[in-house]
């Protein structure tokens, strides 16, 4: 596909983008950047292996600004990527994409915005703006879940899955690396070493890592919140061990006592008085059940139930 940057992007052929009025965007697949590149005059060899394609980075060549974007799917954080890279000089950009990843993100462009000074640096902003469109509602999400989470402890309603807490930490530190690298991408387009980009359009990149930088603040937040939280559940889960220690404890000692009267009267010798009394059976009874009943006040008078 190819487009023209006018008052919106604009599909075109092969041999308009040639057009010296506007500047162009491309996206082909890998064969097609193979056999096209040339028609580019970008001054650049590449060829992007996918499977190599871990981070988001621009690079500065000679002639030309090349890197790659590795972008995680917002709905499966931690399973799945969308890989594509790109090469840009003072006439366009092309994308070499062979996921469709690039022509989505091209499209959500398309269909929502309209310029009134149409440029590349400009195309470039409201492309990455698009990456990253929804995130500060997926941060909210992430925040609400621990509140419930921390709820739930507190009011012992519900049982904290650590397994939950985990997933959400990996997934903040796999947004928070995606972010980094996005203020590195948007900083070395702003540094604007080939003067491809209009000084007074470097503020687009700007407006762009400053976004960014607050979203990675964000991350840094959540993820100190789900480390407290883990916190909170292991202290909760230490208080009632404790709880469950102190029941074990008092009943062992109000038992000690009634075992040592037991194994007493359990001995059978032939001269114990009680066993020939007709008040020795009740009066154990007795004496048993005051042993409860002051050790039950006992540990009353300490607060120790």
């Amino acid at each position: 596909m190819y487009y023209l940057i006018k008052e919106t992007l604009t599909v075109v052929n092969k041999e308009q983008i040639k057009n010296k009025d506007a500047q162009f965007v491309a996206v082909l697949t890998t064969a097609e950047w193979e056999t096209e590149m040339d028609s580019f005059d970008m001054v650049i060899d590449m060829e992007p292996d996918f499977s190599d394609i871990h981070t988001t980075k621009a690079e500065v060549n000679y002639d030309s600004l090349t890197g790659t974007f590795f972008i995680p799917d917002r709905n499966h954080l931690s399973l799945k990527s969308k890989k594509f890279a790109f090469a840009l000089d003072e006439k366009g950009i092309v994308f070499i994409d062979d996921s469709g990843a690039a022509t989505a993100i091209i499209e959500a462009v398309t269909k929502c915005k309209k310029w009134r000074m149409p440029s590349l640096e400009r195309f470039l902003y409201d492309f990455l703006e698009q990456i990253v469109k929804r995130d500060r509602d997926l941060l909210e999400r992430y925040d609400e879940e621990l509140d419930a989470m921390e709820i739930a402890i507190v009011t012992e309603k519900d049982e904290l899955t650590s397994e939950r807490v985990n997933e959400i930490r990996s997934e903040i530190r796999d947004l928070r690396v995606h972010y980094e690298q996005l203020i590195d991408f948007s900083q070395e387009l702003e540094e604007n070493e080939n003067n491809f980009f209009k000084h007074d359009n470097l503020r687009y990149f700007r407006l762009f890592s400053n976004r960014i930088d607050r979203l990675r603040d964000t991350t840094v937040a959540i993820s100190d919140h789900a480390a407290q939280l883990r916190d909170i559940y292991q202290s909760h889960l230490d208080i009632k061990q404790n709880r469950i220690m102190t029941v074990l404890t008092i009943v062992t000692t109000i038992f000690m006592p009634l075992t040592l009267i037991a194994g007493w009267y359990g001995m059978n010798f032939k001269y114990m008085p009680e066993l020939e009394s007709g008040w020795g059976y009740p009066i154990t009874i007795i004496v048993s059940i005051l042993i409860v009943l002051g050790s039950l006040l006992f540990f009353k008078k300490k607060k120790w139930l």
